[in-house]
């Protein structure tokens, strides 16, 4: 896992981990409940619904819900603050 800023609050998957898969995340380990692919986000600590995601020292938009550690951080909960971003949901309908 890489940090890129001691101000973000998500870590970059430097490999595909598979979901069942173990991470530590300062001392505290955690299972991930699905595959994580190369250069994806996972939160670093819980980041609550409509607070700012940090990468890179500065916000890269707003999570939609809650986030729990480790877990994976991307469209599904994740908006931009500053370009639409585009929803899963909107693809299918």
């Amino acid at each position: 896992m890489l940090l890129l800023s001691d101000r973000d609050n998500v870590l970059i998957a430097c490999r595909r981990i598979d979901a069942g898969g173990k991470i530590v995340i300062g001392s505290q380990p955690y299972i991930l409940a699905k595959t994580i692919e190369l250069g994806h986000k996972l939160a670093r600590c819980s980041i609550g619904a409509g607070e700012k995601v940090v990468k890179y020292g500065v916000s890269i938009g707003s999570a939609t819900r809650a986030i729990e550690p480790g877990e994976h951080v991307h469209i599904h909960n994740l908006k931009s603050d500053y370009i639409r971003t585009h929803l899963i949901s909107e693809a299918t309908s």
